[in-house]
């Protein structure tokens, strides 16, 4: 199965929850926020550069670390009491470095469909739990039509460009509601990333954010 029919499963699902299945759920809880990702400096170890820095076809320069903003949006779906479904679409709010000397920059951005469980809906704190697929993308970006190295294309780079790449991902959080049926979700994530160490360390990423919803359908 291709990566493209892969992305397309994932939004199609992501649809599907959101209309078929909208009058159905028990609760919806839609919620905006923000938060960072984090991920240490690569090395392309094959082509012999220090650790700590990248070949880019042409020369070893310093390899990007992932951290700053990121935007989250998503919403959970409850179909029983403790149980339902989760989308969440996770993007870096500016473009940041990836190679300086290419005239490069990157965003990362991550997408998934999670199977959410409640296990306590108290008055004020509701706990929860999440597990899925989804899809990672560091897209690359050209910041001018030359650069110091003459690199030109980012398909050397096969975790850039706009290639997608399957990912897991959990978490653990908590919906705190403050006014009603407005809620702040602290959320702590673990995505797993193929393909991710052709750029950063490790495969395996580190999440947190913290967003601000309202649940429909009553608690």
């Amino acid at each position: 199965m291709s990566k493209l029919t892969i992305r397309r499963i994932l939004l199609l699902s992501i649809l599907l929850l959101g209309s078929v299945n909208f009058v159905r759920a028990q609760r919806v809880s839609p919620y905006f926020g923000v938060g960072t990702a984090r991920d240490s400096a690569g090395t392309s170890v094959k082509e012999g550069c220090p650790t700590g820095q990248l070949f880019d076809g042409v020369i070893c320069e310093a390899a990007p670390k992932m951290r700053g903003l990121f935007g989250v949006a998503g919403v959970d779906f409850l179909f029983k009491p403790h149980l339902g479904v989760n989308g969440e679409y996770v993007f870096r709010l500016h473009q940041a470095p990836f190679l300086p000397d290419d005239s490069l920059n990157m965003r990362p951005v991550f997408y998934d469909v999670n199977a959410l469980w409640q296990p306590v809906t108290g008055k004020r704190l509701a706990p929860f739990f999440e597990g899925g697929v989804g899809l990672a993308k560091v897209a690359l970006h050209f910041t001018q039509t030359t650069s110091l190295t003459g690199v030109t294309s980012t398909s050397g780079f096969s975790a850039g460009s706009d290639q997608n790449h399957f990912q897991l991902h959990g978490a653990i959080g908590a919906k705190i509601y403050i006014r009603g049926n407005m809620f702040v979700r602290p959320q702590f994530d673990l995505r797993y990333a193929t393909h991710l160490t052709d750029q950063f360390r490790r495969n395996l990423m580190v999440q947190f954010s913290g967003s601000v919803g309202y649940s429909f359908g009553g608690r």
